[in-house]
C-alpha cells in the first residue's frame, strides 16, 4: 500500500510538473501570408495581419477561420493591426504605400482613414482605449513619426511633441511591438546604429531617453524588436540579430526601474516578439527560431518549442497567450 502511494504521489507530481511546461496549439490559417500583426481579443477572437494584404480571424478560438484582402492591396505588408471586437479592426502598413484602414463589418470592407508621403513607414499600432490610440513610423528630418486618434482610429494627426532619433535608429516592425501605450504615456524601443529606450509622459507632455547599453547595437539589423510592460512597473526587451538568429548574447533587457537596467540570462536565439501572462506570472519570448519563457520576471529563459513565430500578445485579461508567424501559422499557448 504504501509503495502504490509513493509511485501515485510521485506520478502525480510529475503530472503537474509537467503540467507548468507551456506548450503552443498550433493551427494553420488559410493561405500562407507572413503574419506579423496581432491583435488578441479574447481566448475565442484573435485577429491578424501581414503580407499580401492579407488579414485573418478566428471567432471560435481557431476552430475556423476568416481571411481577406484588405480593400484589394495584395501588394500592402500589414505588419500592425489594432482589433476592438469582432466586427472593428485598424491595420497599418509596413513600406509604401503607408496607409491606415478600418472595418467595421468584420472586414468584409475596409476604409483608408490616412496616408503618408513616400518617406514614410509604419511599425507599429497601440491603443490606450477605445478611442486613444498610436501609430509608430520611423523617423524622418530626425524626429519619429508618431501618429495620434482619439476617436477610435477614424483620423489620426502627428504628435504635437516628437521624440528625436540619432542616424541610423531604427524602430523594427517585425512583430509590431517596438510601441508600448498605456494610461501615463507611450515607450518606444529602437534598435539599428543605436538602441535606445524613448518615454513620454502625457502628464508632463515631455520625452526622457536612456541609452541601452547592455542590449546588442551598431548594425541595421541589431537591437530592440519587441517590448512588453509588467502591471506596476518594468519593462521586458527582447531582440537580438536578425541576421545572426543563434546570437543569445545581449538580446534581452529586463528595465526594473528609472535607475537599474539588469541585464537578463537571454533567449535562445534572436526573438522578435514577447508578452507578459499575467496569470501565470510568465514572460514568453518568440522568434523564427522557436520560443523560450521565463517564470522569475525575465531574469532567465527556458526554451519550450522550436516552432517559429514573429508575434506573441496576451488578450485582455492576461489569461491567454496568441501568437502568429509566417506561412499562415498561428499558435495559442497552452499550460
Amino acid at each position: 500500500m504504501k509503495q502504490l502511494l509513493f509511485l501515485l504521489g510521485a506520478f502525480l507530481y510529475v503530472t503537474l510538473s509537467f503540467a507548468q511546461v507551456p506548450a503552443w496549439n498550433s493551427f494553420q490559417t488559410p493561405g500562407e501570408a507572413s503574419l506579423r500583426g496581432l491583435s488578441p481579443i479574447s481566448d475565442q477572437v484573435c485577429w491578424a495581419s501581414g503580407s499580401g494584404g492579407t488579414w485573418v480571424k478566428t471567432e471560435d478560438g481557431g476552430g475556423s477561420w476568416q481571411s481577406g484582402t484588405v480593400a484589394g492591396l495584395d501588394t500592402v505588408d500589414f505588419r500592425s493591426i489594432h482589433a476592438f471586437d469582432a466586427k472593428t479592426a485598424v491595420v497599418a502598413s509596413a513600406g509604401q504605400p503607408a496607409v491606415i484602414y478600418r472595418t467595421e463589418d468584420g472586414g468584409n470592407t475596409w476604409e483608408k482613414v490616412h496616408q503618408e508621403g513616400k518617406e514614410a513607414f509604419f511599425d507599429a499600432v497601440q491603443f490606450v482605449d477605445a478611442q486613444c490610440g498610436y501609430v509608430l513610423g520611423d523617423p524622418i528630418g530626425g524626429k519619429w513619426m508618431i501618429l495620434e486618434t482619439v476617436d477610435g482610429g477614424k483620423s489620426w494627426h502627428s504628435l504635437a511633441n516628437l521624440p528625436d532619433a540619432v542616424l541610423g535608429e531604427a524602430a523594427f516592425a517585425a512583430s509590431a511591438s517596438s510601441l508600448v501605450a498605456d494610461a501615463s504615456g507611450l515607450i518606444v524601443a529602437t534598435g539599428g546604429i543605436v538602441s535606445r529606450l524613448h518615454r513620454y509622459s502625457f502628464a508632463s507632455q515631455s520625452w526622457t531617453v536612456r541609452e541601452l547599453t547592455d542590449m546588442i547595437q551598431g548594425e541595421p539589423s541589431q537591437g530592440v524588436f519587441a517590448v512588453t510592460a509588467f502591471p506596476g512597473g518594468g519593462l521586458v526587451l527582447v531582440g537580438g540579430d536578425y541576421l545572426k538568429p543563434e546570437n543569445r548574447v545581449g538580446n534581452a533587457l529586463l528595465v526594473l526601474s528609472e535607475a537599474t537596467i539588469s541585464t537578463s540570462e537571454g533567449p535562445s536565439g534572436y526573438r522578435s516578439g514577447v508578452a507578459y501572462l499575467q496569470d501565470k506570472g510568465w514572460v514568453v519570448a518568440v522568434g523564427p527560431g522557436g520560443s523560450d519563457y521565463s517564470t522569475d520576471g525575465a531574469h532567465s529563459w527556458q526554451p519550450f518549442s522550436q516552432t517559429g513565430f514573429h508575434a506573441v500578445k496576451a488578450a485582455p485579461g492576461g489569461k491567454v497567450l496568441w501568437a502568429s508567424g509566417g506561412q499562415g501559422r498561428f499558435g495559442k499557448l497552452v499550460y
